[in-house]
């Protein structure tokens, strides 16, 4: 059988026209794996995500639209970050010791005893007292200059009364977010509240200060103690409520022209 003969085709005339710019690379983009990275997308509705953080969104949404009564709404009412900054690089002086220097410390006293000198000063430093029980004890005997108290402390029913009993004591506090913060400054984890029973000599005015602002701020505030928090509405809810209003302001306007 003879051979096939295929004839040679020529590119069309509108190939031959189209030219390259040499300026302008293509750079087609490829998506498989190892390839481009693909464009930023919103996926947050397509998350499948943990429970627990479900259940922080769903009890953050609840505590939105129900009626918070004072004695709660009260925790939501922090100081600003300014005087979070302020407060904590105060307190950050008062640190409680550690064991080797509290050892340190005796040890120091038990030399300078047994050499029948006098030593300086062999009572511990002014330092931060942490702890539900000790801090109530302190509040209580009206030994606590300044209370610290975290926002975010669960249950809340631990430590909800503790405000009032400041204030009944005349002891000046104050609510700062995040009882991991005040944690850091006693060397654990978290810390429900902090208190601080004095200051040094060079820390005695910026202390006076924010005792003093403290003390108008929440312990003289009468509104802190009767605000009533939530009872807000949805997105939606607020777009039905006002349309609902929009509709009865047209119909008084109706009335009124007729």
């Amino acid at each position: 059988m003879p051979p096939r003969k295929f004839k040679k085709t020529t590119k069309t005339s509108k190939a031959s026209k189209a030219k390259k710019n040499p300026l302008f690379e293509k750079r087609p983009r490829s998506f498989r794996v190892g390839g481009d990275i693909q464009p930023v997308r919103d996926l947050t509705r397509f998350v499948r995500w943990p429970k627990y953080i479900l259940l922080q969104r769903q009890k953050r949404v609840l505590l939105q639209r129900l009626k918070v009564p004072p004695a709660l709404n009260q925790f939501s009412q922090a100081i600003d970050r300014n005087q979070a900054t302020t407060l904590l690089k105060l307190l950050r002086k008062y640190q409680p010791e550690t064991k080797q220097k509290k050892r340190e410390r005796r040890l120091e006293a038990a030399k300078l005893k047994a050499e029948n000198k006098q030593p300086a000063d062999t009572k511990a430093p002014i330092a931060l007292k942490y702890g539900l029980n000790n801090v109530t004890s302190l509040i209580e005997d009206k030994k606590a200059r300044l209370v610290v108290i975290a926002t975010d402390v669960d249950p809340i029913e631990t430590i909800v009364w503790l405000p009032q009993l400041c204030r009944k004591q005349d002891v000046p506090f104050c609510f700062i977010r995040g009882k991991a913060r005040l944690g850091k400054l006693v060397g654990k984890k978290t810390a429900s509240v902090v208190a601080l029973s004095g200051s040094r000599k060079e820390d005695q005015a910026e202390f006076d200060n924010l005792v003093k602002t403290f003390k108008a701020q929440f312990n003289e505030n009468a509104t802190l103690r009767r605000e009533w928090g939530g009872g807000l509405l949805g997105h939606k809810s607020q777009q039905a409520k006002e349309a609902k209003e929009r509709a009865i302001k047209a119909e008084q306007i109706k009335k009124a022209a007729l």
